[in-house]
């Protein structure tokens, strides 16, 4: 269930990724509703753009290590280094908005279900 959940977080977030470059590039529309507090000032654009490495490397990380043909040392490796930086990129989101003083609970829970989740396969991973 661990692996399911966690890959299916990774997908999620390449699908969150691309939207957000549709989204500037104009191809779709999104209700603000849904957006993150402050969207529109380029601070917090900038801000939410300096986490697409590290989540495009965690998905496509953690995808490789779960679906790609690797040695199982090669595997934890990979698995290890998806599950940091997922933690790590979850934190970082928590981090901003307490210093901010910004509680949005959809936002929110999101980025501690990153945290968990990275931290659940952290606990988890076994060298094979």
């Amino acid at each position: 269930m661990l692996k399911t959940a966690t890959a299916l977080t990774e997908i999620a977030m390449l699908i969150y990724w691309a939207l957000a470059i549709a989204l500037t590039l104009e191809l779709v529309s999104i209700d603000p509703a849904l957006m993150y507090s402050d969207y529109e000032n380029p601070l917090v654009i900038a801000w939410n753009w300096s986490f697409f490495p590290i989540d495009i490397a965690f998905a496509l990380i953690g995808l490789s290590a779960r679906f790609a043909r690797v040695s199982g040392a090669l595997k934890f490796k990979l698995e290890i280094i998806a599950a940091v930086l997922m933690l790590c990129a979850g934190l970082m989101a928590i981090s901003f908005w307490i210093v901010t003083a910004d509680f949005e609970p959809m936002w929110w829970g999101m980025n501690i279900w990153l945290v968990l989740l990275g931290t659940l396969n952290l606990v988890r991973a076994k060298p094979n």
